[in-house]
């Protein structure tokens, strides 16, 4: 996949600085771009350097998500002068621009409405990617048989927490991974982060 640029919308976003005392109401000046497997759509919005609710905004984002067809599979936020709130979605079929800039400015409005960022930031809505996430017990399922990195919070009896093989589904509550021929069982409370890797 190519780099995309709406070149208009950069300029709409970048015509409008922030000075100070600015006060913000919600998303706004919307850009986008892609490449290389993702696609991504920017609007500006506000967010402090403070710790944010995750599961808060899974439990606030997700339900609308849903109902537009789309699925929620990851949330990153940075903080500091430049806040940067990204969602990740996915669909059967993958993700496109028009998917993109649709769910900004449904989830703007949203976010705007429930207010649970105070400060400025940048809301991004992408694809996943191809390396995408694993969050889920259902995503390790999902991607049976597709290449993947797993690494735990603590390493196992071993001594070894990261680990690269194909997935193999799940067993109860275990990551099922083969790593060289073998077949290694990863709990799942205990994935650090894991991450589709395709070769």
């Amino acid at each position: 996949m190519g780099l995309f640029v709406w070149s208009g919308l950069i300029a709409s976003a970048l015509e409008r600085p922030l000075g100070e005392g600015t006060q913000l109401n919600g998303p706004y000046g919307p850009f986008l771009f892609g490449a290389g497997g993702w696609l991504v759509w920017t609007v500006r919005g506000r967010l402090m350097g403070q710790a944010v609710d995750k599961e808060r905004l899974f439990a606030i984002l997700e339900p609308a998500l849903t109902a537009m067809g789309f699925e929620l599979a990851d949330i990153d936020a940075h903080f500091g002068r430049r806040g940067l709130l990204r969602l990740y979605i996915d669909r059967e079929g993958g993700v496109t621009l028009d998917d993109c800039q649709r769910v900004s400015e449904q989830i703007g409005a949203l976010l705007d409405v429930e207010d649970p960022l105070p400060g400025s930031y940048v809301l991004e809505v992408s694809s996943p990617g191809f390396d995408r996430r694993l969050r889920t017990l259902k995503h390790f399922e999902r991607f049976s048989g597709e290449q993947a990195r797993v690494e735990l919070r603590d390493p196992l009896d071993d001594g070894r927490r990261r680990f690269t093989g194909r997935l193999m589904g799940v067993e109860g509550s275990m990551v099922l991974l083969e790593v060289d021929g073998e077949l290694t069982r990863l709990p799942f409370g205990d994935i650090a982060v894991a991450r589709l890797a395709p070769s």
